[in-house]
């Protein structure tokens, strides 16, 4: 996999295909990005499930807070991680450990070494991307904001949620 540059139809798969996402390092604070792209997540109907261990046992966006990936009590189909690239590794033993699918590794966080075990043992990985932002840039969505290059299309996206 070349971690550098990934195809639309590989991260369009995954977002797809994902239903329950585990956010390690979530945060309460409207101001930081975790808190955020929960936010915008759920609201486009992923269940987020916050993992921070000073905070579990509160809720963050309306959901417990657990721990760790261990202590969440149904299955996870993806660990976005929002956690310094140094604490990746244990993330991804905890990932393989629980039988999630797919490692997503948030802007600036990458760890080759971890993203080749995760994939070893059947994970889908991508590193130093967002999936809040990827799921517009697919969805389309961000071209209603400006984001593209201003060119109008009739041409269908290449992602659509169906939910």
């Amino acid at each position: 996999m070349d971690h550098d540059n990934y195809d639309d139809a590989y991260i369009g798969d995954i977002l797809n295909s994902v239903e329950t996402i585990a956010v390690v390092g979530a945060s309460d604070n409207p101001a930081r990005p975790s808190y955020y792209v929960m936010k915008y997540m759920k609201r486009k109907g992923f269940r987020q499930i916050p993992v921070n261990p000073g905070k579990a046992g509160s809720e963050i966006i309306g959901e417990t807070v657990y721990a760790t990936l261990r202590d969440i009590p149904e299955p996870v189909d993806m660990v976005d991680c929002f956690r310094a690239s140094e604490a990746i590794p244990g993330i991804v033993d905890e990932a393989i450990e629980i039988g999630a699918k797919v490692i997503w590794m948030q802007l600036g966080v990458r760890h080759d070494e971890a993203a080749a075990k995760a994939e070893a043992a059947g994970l889908k990985v991508v590193m130093n991307k967002c999936p809040k932002i990827e799921f517009g840039r697919l969805s389309g969505e961000i071209a209603f904001m400006g984001g593209r290059s201003g060119v109008i299309s009739a041409k269908r996206q290449k992602l659509v949620r169906k939910k």
